[in-house]
This record gives C-alpha cells, structure tokens and sequence, in this order.
C-alpha cells in the first residue's frame, strides 16, 4: 500500500496567504502529488507534472459536465469547456485579439500610467491597489475591449465578489454574493452586445465574427466569455500589478536595475510575474483512473494545479527564489497554461511592462509607506490594500 505523506497545508492561514512560499516549496520537496483533506482534492506542485496534467484533456477535464457534475450557464466560457468543444469560441476570440492594436494599447496604458503615478506623488502617500493598480486595469481593459468604462467603485465591488466566490469550496457563505455580481455583470456585457462597441475594439470585431446561424447556446458561450475576459481581465491584470509594484519596493535594487536599462522591462514584466503571481492555481477533474508522478488518480476525483508552487521549482527555474530581471527562460505558469490560459495574458502583460515603464521614469522610485494587507484567498494572489509614496 502507498503511504503518502501527510503535511499541514491551509491556503486561508494568515500566514500562508503572506508569504505562501516555503510551505508550498515543503509541499513541492516532500509531497509533490498529494490528498488534501480539506480541500477534497489532489494537490501538484511540480512544474513539469502541472503542464503534464494541463496538456491531458483526455484524462483531466476542465469542464466538470464530462464527469457528471452540473454547472450553470453562467459559468460556462472558452475557460470552462474543453478542446474540441471551445476551438470555435476561442477561435473567434482571439483572431479578436490578434486584429487589436497592442503597441497602442501599451502606448496608452503607458500614458494613464504616467499621469496616475503624477497624482498619487501630490499626496504623501497613496494606495497602490486603489489608486493605480485598480484604475489602470480598469482603463486597459475597457480600451482592449472598446467599451466605455463603468464606475470604478461599483464594478471593484463586483469584480472581488466573483473573484472570492472562486474560493467556495473552502467557504460556502461566498458561494451566493459570486452568483449575483456575475448576473449584474452578465446584464452589463449584454447590454454591449446589443450596441456594437467602439470600432475596431475586440467586442465589435467579435460581435461581426458571430458565426451565421449561431444558436443560443453558441452565443451563450461567446457572452460569457466576453464577460470572463473582462471581469478576469480585470481582476488578474490589478492582482498582477500590486504584486510586480510590491516586489520592487521590496526589492530596491530591482528598481535601480529597472531605471538604469529600459531594455529589462520586457524580461522584468515576466519575471515579476513568476515571481509572485496573481493566479494561485487551476482545478481539474479526473475522467478515468490515472496516475500523477506514479501515484493513483481515481476517477471523478478533483486535481488542484498550483502554479504558485509550479513557478518556483528548481527543477525548471535555477534560483527560484531569487528575482532575476533579465532571466530568459520564463515559460511560467503565472495566467495558467495553454488552451485554459487567461484569453488576456497579452494584454495583461501589455499593461505591467506600460506600468513598470511609467514607473521607471518617474522622477522619484516607489518606496512602501505602511504595512501592506493581503487577501485572504485561495485562488487569487492580491493585495486589499498596499500603501507606498513616491516623494523622498
């Protein structure tokens, strides 16, 4: 009989949502395929064996349908279904994607940037998360998909109600506020759909893809995603930011390094990524009896990927505990891998290198004014609040 080993691992402990590291590195060394009682699911945390179990849609299946479980409409996009059944949606979405002008996407995020960084140095200090991360996000992803921004307030509020909802498999009671804001949301994106968007913006490049004839379910899927890659665009690209910013402040010879050589910032937007990312892991279900590193996946039984723990294995990043701004190497899993990948990681990785940019130009470097607060989340890697000043 295989005797597994057994180690305390509780993503929700304060501790571990600080600094997650040296218990997801004791989970990678001593235990890398392992039952996790709390979470009713197998946990993976070696590089190699997540892009296996990613790859192996035969096998493990991301659209919980194929093993019997119920999903509602609302939860069913090009991030939940699997190949053959999303090749047409994520076909029509990212043909979207392709006919988008990224470098002035980039161009424009920069200048936003500039100009929130320059408010934010009139106050002593100011919120990272509040009062840049958040409106720059918001502002990137609005202009990718050519619609008009909503309040920023309202929309965060919604956003981080779906995104804990993420977590209800550890916390029931968060299960419900995540259903109604994905309604609110749902009407919004809708509302898009029955007015094209700006020209040449993603949504009325996809709304005149719309295959002829589409029926229901078809536009379903392509509403819903619509909705996912605003929401998650959204949500990702404002954890991703918080996270990069809060490393640099942490890191001042990484921010020297950064305004010394702008050639670094492309390397320096992946390895922030890597480093500390916004995506915690991703979730799959076993469709037959298998096996993960040699040991035995029942059928039916769940499987959590986790990238944080992916991203720094040694065995795929020399020193993964270091930052190392100009490494090359970088196929990190830091907005997931593949077919399932975040459909906005082009953008997302547009706006940090246009933050890191905008900051490396700013007459004064980012320093941290207070001590910063983490979410307390399972799936998502953010910061509540991370207050910093730009004066001396």
């Amino acid at each position: 009989m295989l005797v597994l080993p057994v180690l305390t691992y509780d993503p929700l402990d304060p501790a571990t949502v600080n600094n997650p590291y040296p218990a997801l590195a004791a989970l990678r060394e001593q235990a890398p395929v392992s039952w996790h009682d709390g979470m009713s699911s197998w946990l993976v945390t070696r590089y190699d064996d997540c892009t296996a179990v990613l790859r192996d849609h035969t096998s493990f299946a991301r659209d919980r349908r194929r093993t019997g479980q119920t999903v509602p409409e609302a939860s069913l996009s090009v991030q939940s279904l699997d190949p053959p059944h999303q090749a047409g949606v994520r076909s029509l979405f990212m043909n979207a994607l392709h006919a988008q002008d990224l470098p002035g996407l980039e161009a424009r995020a920069r200048e936003r940037a500039v100009g929130l960084l320059r408010e934010a140095a009139d106050r002593p200090s100011f919120d990272v998360m509040a009062e840049f991360a958040a409106p720059l996000s918001l502002s990137v992803v609005c202009d990718l998909l050519g619609v008009d921004e909503p309040p920023l307030t309202e929309f965060a509020a919604t956003s981080d109600a779906i995104m804990r909802s993420m977590d209800g498999g550890l916390d029931p009671a968060l299960v419900e506020p995540g259903r109604q804001a994905r309604e609110e949301l749902t009407a919004l994106v809708e509302s898009w759909f029955a007015h094209t968007g700006r020209p040449g913006g993603l949504l009325a490049y996809v709304r005149a893809g719309l295959p002829t004839g589409a029926d229901e379910t078809e536009g379903m899927f392509i509403r819903n995603t619509a909705r996912v890659m605003f929401q998650g665009g959204y949500s990702t690209m404002t954890a991703a930011l918080g996270n990069a910013l809060h490393t640099l402040t942490e890191c001042p010879g990484a921010q020297d390094r950064l305004r010394r050589d702008p050639r670094v910032v492309p390397w320096a937007a992946e390895e922030l990524v890597r480093f500390d990312g916004p995506v915690q892991g991703t979730s799959r279900t076993a469709t037959r009896d298998t096996t993960i590193a040699g040991i035995p996946i029942p059928a039916g039984d769940p499987v959590v990927l986790l990238f944080a723990a992916a991203n720094r294995d040694p065995a795929r990043f020399p020193a993964p505990d270091q930052l190392l701004l100009e490494r090359r190497d970088n196929r990190h899993l830091g907005y997931g891998w593949g077919t399932h990948s975040c459909i906005g990681t082009r953008s997302a990785q547009a706006c940090v290198r246009a933050a890191l940019d905008a900051l490396r130009t700013h007459p004064v470097p980012l320093r941290s004014a207070g001590t910063a607060r983490r979410q307390p989340s399972a799936t998502m890697r953010t910061f509540t609040a991370l207050p910093a000043t730009l004066h001396p």
